[in-house]
């Protein structure tokens, strides 16, 4: 008899629970986790392509050793940044978009020093490369957009009545969404 009333409370409880969007707040914060592991996903993309440029610039020229190794340090202080995205807060979005900004400069830099190499800009390898690196940001920011996306559906079911009462008998809390670096909503000046 014990057993029966165990059961059927346990199966009245999964229902209620059910019906106050607990399986809906883990399916959407299951989402929002996985948007962010696409947006590491695409920043991981970029990293990997790195050393092949790299190597790339070194075979095709003499080139400045101390924008190579700009490059490679700024590649190592962003692959060293990892996030939990269920306990990330917008502090750890920004030093980790920090950091990926130094990639992103760093490999500007070298863009703009590879000028001077005519050779270098007419390398197949290195042109490849270079494509690949545009597209990367182009995923980069699309995946940026997914997450904030996944994590403002999140937030806004967590908010609403009744699923806020299940989200904080169960202390589902909202998340931080990615932003950009500050400034970045200007475009750059160009001058020649």
């Amino acid at each position: 008899m014990n057993k029966l009333k165990t059961i059927a409370l346990a199966l009245t409880t999964a229902s209620l629970l059910s019906s106050c969007g607990y399986n809906s707040i883990i399916e959407k914060d299951e989402r929002a986790k996985g948007a962010w592991a696409q947006v590491e996903n695409a920043y991981q993309r970029r990293s990997d392509l790195i050393p092949n440029l790299v190597n790339t610039v070194k075979g095709a020229a003499d080139f400045e050793k101390t924008t190579l190794q700009s490059v490679v340090e700024a590649r190592a202080k962003a692959t060293s940044i990892t996030i939990d995205p269920s306990k990330a807060t917008e502090e750890d979005y920004k030093r980790f978009e920090e950091a990926q900004d130094g990639i992103k400069g760093a490999l500007s830099k070298l863009m703009m020093v590879t000028e001077n190499y005519p050779d270098l800009k007419a390398n197949e390898n290195f042109k490849e490369l270079q494509a690949q690196l545009e597209g990367t940001e182009n995923r980069i920011a699309v995946e940026r957009n997914n997450f904030n996306t996944a994590t403002e559906e999140y937030n806004a079911y967590l908010r609403k009545f009744p699923y806020n009462i299940t989200a904080s008998m169960f202390s589902f809390n909202t998340k931080a969404y990615f932003k950009g670096t500050a400034g970045s909503d200007k475009a750059p000046e160009v001058k020649f």
